[in-house]
């Protein structure tokens, strides 16, 4: 794919002046100790790998403590207010109102609205440098400026896109939220600009994208990584992709917002933030 520039479409100031390359990222470098919890890891992995009944014991342990529907009225009330019910893509995937990300402006300005989007923070203490995720469903048409005023809102430097647009019976996997590629794209109060698009050897297409707010002078540069060949069901058949973008999410400045994951729907983007 021939790379697009549209960087002389804005003169905003970058709140996150982190410059993106399209270049393949550096090698990370990793301490001796690193080294020795990596190799700690896949042995324990590969030990797990030959006891498979241990392996679906776990799982079946997980299922049975996946939500009620009674618990889930009580954890999800904001998700399944009657004014926030359509901005579900599927009413068994809600954020729980603890940990639900909350919009400051939101475009619904009824009071129930509560700055409501399908979208939820997700910590990991196994990393420092990647601990922050936002975790949320492919965006809906009526929730596009939703989604982008959350990453206006949050400083959101990245986005993973495990899916794709269309898929080869020509269904709708997700709402075209990004494509900006001739010229800026308006979302309501945000204007979105395709600096550059490059896809990689391993699959993955990337963008860099500029996010900016028309009531404001800051503007969030944001690196779009859409790996399209991501199952809908299951994972990927190795680890090229993946390996990629989690060395480009590490050279991410440590001090910038979440990063922002999402799917057709919750699990595939889940997997990824716990990876």
């Amino acid at each position: 794919m021939a790379a697009a520039d549209n960087s002389s479409s804005t003169s905003s100031s970058s709140s996150n002046p982190f410059i993106f390359s399209p270049d393949s990222p550096p090698t990370l470098a990793l301490t001796p100790h690193q080294i020795k919890l990596c190799s700690q890891a896949l042995e324990a992995f590969t030990d797990r790998l030959q006891k498979p009944d241990v392996i679906n014991q776990e799982f079946a342990r997980l299922q049975a403590k996946r939500i009620t529907a009674s618990d889930m009225r009580r954890s999800c009330s904001v998700a399944l207010d009657n004014v926030n019910v359509n901005k579900n893509r599927y009413m068994d995937v809600l954020p729980f109102d603890e940990t639900r990300v909350v919009l400051d402006s939101c475009k619904d300005y009824r009071p129930s609205a509560r700055g409501y989007i399908n979208a939820s923070f997700i910590s990991t203490s196994s990393s420092k440098s990647l601990s922050k995720f936002i975790a949320t469903q492919g965006p809906l048409p009526h929730t596009y400026e939703d989604f982008w005023e959350m990453v206006f809102q949050y400083k959101c430097p990245a986005i993973l896109m495990l899916t794709r647009l269309v898929d080869n019976y020509k269904m709708v996997k997700c709402g075209d939220y990004f494509q900006a590629e001739d010229g800026p794209r308006d979302f309501g109060n945000l204007i979105v600009v395709s600096k550059w698009i490059k896809s990689s050897n391993s699959s993955l297409i990337l963008r860099h994208l500029e996010v900016n707010h028309k009531e404001s002078e800051e503007s969030v540069a944001v690196l779009h990584i859409q790996y399209p060949e991501w199952p809908d069901h299951g994972v990927p058949n190795d680890t090229l992709a993946v390996r990629e973008m989690l060395k480009r999410l590490y050279h991410l400045p440590p001090d910038l917002g979440p990063i922002v994951v999402h799917c057709r729907y919750w699990k595939n983007r889940n997997i990824l933030c716990n990876s």
